[in-house]
This record gives structure tokens, sequence and C-alpha cells, in this order.
């Protein structure tokens, strides 16, 4: 039997032949995946070896070594965030509940959050589209399109005032959501013309109970009422198209299809922003403002941070940070060699492509593409 260091164990390893502690004791049976509560029994029993006949069949443990899921790494932001999706999640109980609602906690939300973006808007850019999930996802859903809106706005250099209206009315375009049915909001399947366009009045709901309820100006309620409008004429409610829908809206069209683009996706899946991204791309102005999507690539950036790409070298790397005015020449992460080693957290550079023009992105990767090619090595 050969021995294998237990350092080098990672969750979801599999081999051809068991593994065994001692070469009597099993671990792991034959194609079963050493699971990580495995490899910590062994380091608490202070094993350092482990034994098996068999060979490595699967290398499913390449995400655990590059650690593919996209993370938020500052814990302020984080504990800031999470506050005010609980607090935006207790004003839809209220309003689900047709109880008094109070503009003033919307307001220190929007306040709290355009304070972050004005300091970290990396962080808040990063956790819209990470795979971080909370128990109150409409609410979640509803703050991160927010976020994406102001990210779009900043970069329209929007005055301050409209940049407010347009925050407010992110925050709380699906709001009349909480006035349907819940049983419609739940229904599997395909809805019929009557339950479709009762889901379509929400828009309207919304409007209602942000000029009515919060008592926000009509600027803020039209904002949400027509942000389903497509730029070809064929949304609702009022089938507007082109620069007839007002530009909050179509900045906002633009945040909340790509915040719902990024929630749907598997939860590891390594193209997750650029796939969206490509999406909207792809849209030939059907739903969306052509102008403002190039505004929306300029601060979301072609490949989105957390994105996985091939250079032309043929390394692998993870976009870091973008350049908003070069989109396509972000900061990477080298984190796998041509030869498919993977490079040690501890010892991976990161390069400017703005500055190094000898290289540039091929194409992004997914994670499949990525074992594969870890394999190899």
């Amino acid at each position: 039997m050969r021995s294998i260091k237990v350092s080098d164990l990672k969750p979801g390893m599999k081999f051809t032949a068991p593994v065994y502690l001692d070469g009597e004791n099993l671990l792991v049976p034959e194609k079963i995946e050493i699971k990580e509560k495995d490899i910590k029994r062994l380091e608490r029993w202070n094993i350092v070896e482990v034994q098996t006949d068999g060979t490595l069949i699967d290398r499913s443990d390449v995400s655990s070594d590059l650690d593919i899921k996209i993370k938020v790494n500052n814990q302020q932001v984080m504990d800031i965030y999470n506050k005010f999706v609980l607090e935006l999640d207790n004003i839809f109980t209220l309003v689900k509940n047709h109880e008094p609602v109070n503009s003033e906690d919307v307001d220190a939300i929007v306040t709290g959050i355009l304070t972050i973006i004005n300091d970290n808007p990396e962080d808040l850019r990063l956790i819209t589209i990470s795979n971080y999930k909370t128990k109150n996802l409409f609410a979640q859903s509803s703050l991160n399109c927010m976020i994406l809106s102001i990210l779009i706005g900043t970069q329209m250099k929007i005055i301050s005032h409209k940049l407010l209206h347009l925050a407010v009315a992110a925050l709380l375009h699906d709001i009349g959501m909480m006035r349907l049915p819940e049983e419609l909001l739940l229904k599997k399947g395909d809805l019929s013309p009557a339950e479709r366009a009762q889901v379509q009045s929400h828009a309207v709901l919304s409007y209602k109970l942000i000029t009515k309820s919060f008592k926000y100006p009509e600027e803020v309620g039209r904002i949400a009422l027509f942000h389903h409008e497509r730029w070809d004429g064929k949304g609702y409610p009022k089938s507007l198209s082109g620069n007839e829908i007002p530009i909050a809206s179509r900045i906002l069209s633009i945040a909340d299809s790509f915040e719902a683009m990024v929630r749907k996706r598997p939860y590891r899946d390594s193209m997750i922003g650029y796939r969206a991204i490509k999406e909207i791309l792809n849209d030939n102005s059907r739903r969306f403002d052509a102008a403002i999507i190039k505004i929306f690539i300029k601060s979301m950036g072609l490949y989105p941070i957390g994105s996985i790409v091939i250079l032309n070298n043929g390394t692998i790397g993870r976009v870091k940070r973008i350049h908003h005015e070069s989109p396509l020449r972000p900061f990477i992460e080298l984190i796998m060699t041509p030869e498919g080693k993977i490079i040690k957290e501890k010892q991976r550079n990161e390069i400017d492509l703005l500055n190094d023009r000898k290289l540039f992105i091929v194409r992004a990767i997914n994670l499949d593409e990525l074992r594969k090619k870890a394999v190899k090595r």
C-alpha cells in the first residue's frame, strides 16, 4: 500500500480502492468520497498518513483547492448588509399585513447603502454576484437590485436627488407583490392569462404603495411603475417604448433582470456573473436601452468579479477587480498554471491586464472545465 499524507486530503476525493487508517482499519470504502468530517477526525487523532492501493479517480476536490465560491471578506460590510436585509424584510411584512409603514425606515436603509457604496463599492458589487444567500430572499433580492441601480446611476453621474429617487424606487419596486395572494406567488408551472395579469398588476400596486402609503414623490412611484416596460414597446403596464420610458426605470430594468439571472443560477457556477452579463448584451434592443447596457458593463465588467478565465498563455485566473473604463482588462489572480497545477493561495500573484498588454482573456470557463484541466497535472 502507498501512503498519503492527511494534509494532502481534500473533501470530495475518491479512490479506486479502500482507504485505511493503518492498513487494517477502514476510513472509506472504494469510490466513496472522503468528507471533511473524516479529515477532521484524522487530525484530531493525530494521524498524519493513510494507506490505499488505489488511485485518485475523481478530482471533485478542485473546487475546494481553489475555493470557487465568491466570498466577501469585509465582515463589517456583511454585518451592515445583513442588518438592512432584516430591516427591509420587516418593512415588507408590515405591508403584507396591511400595517402602517414609515418612509424613514426606508430612508435609513438607502442612506446606509449609499454610504457603503461611497466607501466600499467593490464589496457591495461583489455581494450582488456572490453565492451568499440569506433566509429573507425577497428582501435580499430587492436590496441587491437597489445596489446595482445605484452603481449604474453613479457611473452615469446622475445628480444626487435623482439618485436617491432611483434608490428608493429600486428598493421598493416589487413591494406590490406583498399584496398578491401567496398561493399565486408560490404556484409552480404555467400561469393562466388571468393569473399572469394579476402578477403583472404588482407594478401598479407598488406605485400606489410608494406614493400613498410611504408618501414618496410621484417620480419615485413612476420609476417603479415602469420598470417592466421594454425598449421595443412590448412591456407593461403601458406598453411604453424607447425614450418614453423614464431613464431611471430603464436603469432599474437592467438591474432587476441581472439580479434575477444571478439569483437563479446554480450555487457553485463560476460563470454566474459572466453568463448574466452575456445574456443582457445579447438583448439586441428588445428589452433594454443599449446605451445604459454599455454603462452597466463599465460598472460590472464584461467578466464580473469572481469569474474564472483562461488567458492566452494558458494560465487560469480569477477576476479580482475591474477597470471601469477597460472592462475587458481586469485585475486577475492567477490560480492555475498552463500545465494544470493549482497555485497555492499564499503563492498566487495578481496581475493587471491593463498594464500587461501581452496577456488577455480568451474566454470564461466553468467549474467542470476547470476540473478537467486540473486532472492533467
